[in-house]
């Protein structure tokens, strides 16, 4: 293993909307063609324009040269979370579903949710040669506790070692709901090989890991994993998955045109109807990104303009035409929202039985905006925008220069809001800048997405998003992902309470969404918008098993490490070299 010492850059936002994004940022000067001759050269050759016909070919959305650090605890890290380096078990986040066994086969909890006992896989090597076993998993564990700069998941029980297939962790309180990140966001490290290691500040450049891939070629512009054919799982059938880096959004639509990739998650033109313009590919997509205007909600922590009063944010929720909106930003890829923020597909079961409506309505209910505003003493101007107090209800979105559908959007809810007497406008700056305003609070509105969290519980985004301790005062950088503000010492009750209740106790849980949504509903520091879809476009001429509809394995987005790497392993080549 080759180490070379490095500082890591400042984590990256994990949501699908930040990934996704940031490729907007940059030019799209780069040739496609010069890119992927540059990127493919080395790499295996074979049939078709997208080489071997058992090498994949991914474009994650990289823009400029990769830079080598297989350091899976690095936010630089490029590609091998998941393929090389393993967790215990993958959690399917699409579905409520059993996690599926990796490193670790079996798992039980007490029954107040203290200690967790796992049993590992027996019978697992890692790449040179090493035997697994319990002692990699301890060290890895101790190693985040020891070294809280890549402790990104917060793990804050004890690991210890019962034998040597069998560990067990432990909480000083119930940790139910830190389950799903103990076994499934972690990746095992070998021991005898870290130990001396910096996991905060070492580049990895020859990883051993346990996963269904090695790294075969390196090049700034395209790197290559291929199969590892002593895989505990079996050898996978893509012999070879390629990643290139390319110049952006238009550089992947491109090169879907061109047959040169064979899985990439963006956006292309009229993707409705991808299988009749490109007949050897088709799409996949779910729904998990909900869209909104976040709100500065919270006066008392120094929030400042109209949207500070809960009935702005309640009329824009009732001001705003979806079905138009979806058509035109968002090429009705988007879907219903709940205001609860359950999602819908996967979580409706835990939807309040008191909240009405259960989704947005999907076109525009200008006369109940007015009825909100009016009831808390908005009266209408003379140039039919509402104001109170000698201010005018004229509010400005924040949005990052070049997120096109976003700017699209906002400009559609500017007209849609003007029908109801709010003035929107949009307010563009750099990804740098934007990222600033939010986390300072420094804005009246943003336009963002919710993420999820790491199983299919909306406990998660409750607890990112709605938290009055992951938050801090406007001008200081939220402890968390709380940038509206929000605080509501009962919403803080019921996180706590949640947090030691058994998934199994549904009733229990439901009374605690109970309060939960009401709050969040009410006061909606969070303007709920549309449930954005991440569509990935893919070869299906070339390759089969891709996560659809029906089974749908995996979070089908080729930037989600372990979700990408479940699919790389299920996937068939629909022919063979």
């Amino acid at each position: 293993m080759r180490l070379t010492s490095s500082h890591p850059l400042p984590a990256p936002s994990t949501s699908p909307r930040t990934r996704r994004r940031r490729l907007r940022l940059l030019a799209a000067g780069i040739s496609v063609t010069a890119l992927l001759a540059a990127g493919c050269s080395g790499g295996a050759e074979g049939s078709g324009p997208s080489g071997s016909s058992t090498t994949l070919i991914a474009y994650t959305g990289q823009a400029g040269d990769y830079q080598l650090n297989f350091n899976p605890f690095s936010p630089s890290e490029i590609g091998s979370r998941g393929k090389i380096y393993e967790t215990l078990f993958f959690i399917n986040k699409t579905a409520a579903s059993d996690p599926k066994p990796l490193l670790g086969t079996e798992y039980t909890w007490n029954e107040d949710g203290t200690q967790l006992d796992v049993t590992l896989r027996e019978g697992v090597t890692w790449t040179d040669g090493e035997a697994f076993d319990a002692d990699d998993v301890v060290f890895t564990y101790q190693m985040l506790l020891d070294t809280p700069g890549i402790n990104s998941t917060g793990f804050d029980g004890t690991v210890s070692k019962v034998d040597a297939t069998h560990v067990t962790f432990t909480w000083d309180a119930p940790a139910f709901t830190k389950g799903p990140d103990t076994l499934s966001s972690i990746v095992i490290v070998p021991e005898h090989l870290w130990r001396d290691i910096d996991p905060e500040t070492d580049v990895v450049e020859d990883p051993v890991g346990t996963g269904a891939f090695t790294l075969g070629d390196f090049k700034g512009q395209a790197f290559t994993l291929t199969a590892n054919p002593d895989y505990w799982g079996g050898e996978p059938a893509v012999s070879a998955v390629r990643f290139l880096a390319l110049s952006g959004n238009q550089a992947g639509a491109d090169a879907i045109a061109a047959g040169t990739i064979d899985w990439q998650t963006g956006p292309i033109p009229d993707m409705a109807n991808t299988s009749r313009n490109f007949p050897n590919y088709d799409t996949g997509s779910i729904a998990q990104a909900q869209m909104v205007l976040g709100a500065c909600a919270n006066a008392d922590l120094g929030c400042e303009g109209p949207q500070t009063d809960p009935a702005v944010r309640q009329a824009l929720f009732h001001a705003v035409d979806r079905t138009q909106l979806n058509r035109l930003a968002f090429q009705d890829t988007a879907v219903e929202i709940s205001p609860t923020f359950a999602l819908t597909r996967s979580q409706e079961s835990t939807i309040s039985a008191s909240v009405e409506p259960k989704v947005a309505p999907s076109t525009a209910q200008p006369e109940e905006a007015s009825r909100v505003l009016e009831a808390a003493g908005w009266t209408r101007g003379a140039d039919g925008i509402y104001e109170k107090d000698g201010e005018r209800l004229a509010l400005t979105v924040e949005v990052v220069t070049g997120w096109t559908d976003y700017i699209t959007a906002i400009q559609a809810v500017s007209e849609q809001a003007k029908a109801a007497g709010i003035e929107v406008d949009a307010a563009q700056s750099s990804w740098n800048e934007w990222t600033d305003k939010r986390l300072k609070g420094n804005f009246e509105l943003v336009i963002d997405s919710l993420h999820q969290g790491p199983a299919p519980d909306p406990f998660y985004v409750y607890s990112y998003f709605y938290d009055s301790r992951m938050t801090s005062p406007v001008g200081e950088t939220a402890l968390g992902n709380n940038y509206s503000r929000f605080a509501d010492p009962a919403v803080d009750a019921a996180l706590d309470e949640l947090a030691r209740l058994s998934p199994e106790d549904t009733a229990g849980r439901q009374a605690q969404f109970d309060v939960i949504q009401a709050a969040v509903v009410e006061q909606m520091p969070y303007v709920p918008l549309m449930t954005g879809s991440n569509t990935s476009v893919w070869n299906t001429a070339k390759f089969s098993g891709w996560p659809v509809d029906g089974d749908q394995y995996a979070f089908p987005a080729v930037w989600s490490a372990f979700d990408a790497a479940e699919v790389f392993k299920t996937l068939t080549p629909n022919s063979a070299d």
